[in-house]
């Protein structure tokens, strides 16, 4: 890593340091690092619970459990400056005990949690606005869970056991944490290895296969097959008007995520079948607010302009996490409507992500 110094137009490299020579420990330092912003794993994580060892019958404890934007469970082990031999069994035993966890036990364990570090959070409300989602059932851990490693350095047999896992459609992520130092100040450096972000996009195979499972329907009420089958319709319309190079696969749940290439900030399309009524949000997590919130609204009269209509701007101010929002009401329950309710989402989608991601370019 370097310094720019723009003063000599130079650059000045920093001191690459081991966590145990400047007297960093994993549960103590590294692990409370992450645990404070998680978003440095490059998404938005939700932390649950720190130090879980409420498995059955084994006192194992994990060292961080989050929800993903998803609701689904990732298992995070930190190992400081050595993998070690045995990270992935480890962590592949704590997926597996955390694959039964119901949506009543993940919600109680999250208040143990709140509940420890003293706060007045509910758990089912801090999990509902991180999801951002209100109206409809919560239902936590549906998916397969995912699995996240964070070390300085990565011994050949963890590596060698990660890559095949990845092969065989375990979700799996590698991130190498690195402390350098100049003179008293001291940096940290968090970059994903593996499988590495260029080429993450290629790697669809797992994607496609539980896509494929999901279409048929296996163990899916009527409402989240017609999610997805509006979402499908959906992301092939968008793909068709606009050079997106990477959407997330379809899922069956009533949003639909668009990245806007900022952390904690990005675009979420909303789709309501009881209340008839489409939507797009610019969400900004919590941490973010202060950052972009008055930012964007500083540059509301252009936002409004490109989009072509007046907006809801930070409707709950109350929350953590805010939003600026569209939304319009179609017969959804009717097909028939489905083309008109997707070319007006795919238009006002492409809009916010055009003005959105210029204004955070430029700032």
């Amino acid at each position: 890593m370097y310094k720019i110094n723009t003063i000599s137009n130079d650059i000045e490299k920093l001191e690459e340091r081991l966590f145990k020579d400047l007297g960093f420990r994993e549960r103590d330092h590294l692990q409370e690092w992450i645990a404070k912003n998680p978003e440095v794993l490059g998404e938005d994580l939700l932390i649950i619970q720190k130090e879980f060892s409420g498995f059955n019958d084994t006192n194992e404890r994990l060292d961080l459990l989050a929800l993903d934007k998803e609701g689904n469970l990732v298992i995070i082990e930190n190992k400081l400056d050595d993998s070690g031999r045995d990270v992935t069994w480890q962590a592949l035993k704590y997926a597996s005990y955390c694959s039964t966890l119901t949506t009543t036990q993940i919600l109680n364990l999250f208040q143990d949690y709140l509940s420890k570090n003293q706060t007045d959070e509910i758990a089912e409300g801090s999990v509902r606005v991180f999801l951002e989602q209100q109206d409809e059932e919560l239902y936590l851990n549906s998916g397969d869970q995912r699995i996240i490693f964070v070390a300085n350095h990565y011994r050949k047999e963890v590596t060698s056991t990660v890559l095949w896992l990845l092969d065989h459609d375990i979700k799996l992520q590698c991130f190498r944490a690195t402390p350098f130092t100049e003179n008293e100040n001291i940096f940290l450096q968090i970059e994903q290895i593996i499988p590495l972000p260029e080429t993450e996009e290629f790697m669809i195979d797992a994607q496609e296969k539980k896509r494929e499972d999901l279409e048929k329907g296996k163990g899916l009420s009527e409402t989240k097959k017609t999610q997805l089958e509006f979402w499908k319709k959906f992301k092939d319309h968008l793909l068709q008007h606009d050079d997106i190079q990477k959407l997330q696969t379809p899922r069956p749940q009533y949003w639909y995520d668009v990245a806007l290439g900022k952390s904690g900030v990005h675009l979420s399309n909303i789709f309501n079948v009881s209340k008839n009524e489409l939507g797009i949000r610019v969400y900004i997590s919590g941490k973010n607010v202060e950052e972009w919130l008055p930012y964007f609204e500083e540059h509301k009269e252009k936002v409004e302009s490109i989009i072509g209509t007046q907006l809801v701007w930070n409707p709950n101010p109350d929350n953590k996490d805010q939003t600026i929002a569209l939304y319009r009401q179609f017969q959804l329950n009717d097909r028939d409507n489905w083309d008109e309710a997707i070319e007006w989402l795919a238009d006002k989608t492409i809009k916010f992500r055009t003005v959105f991601m210029e204004l955070i370019r430029r700032k």
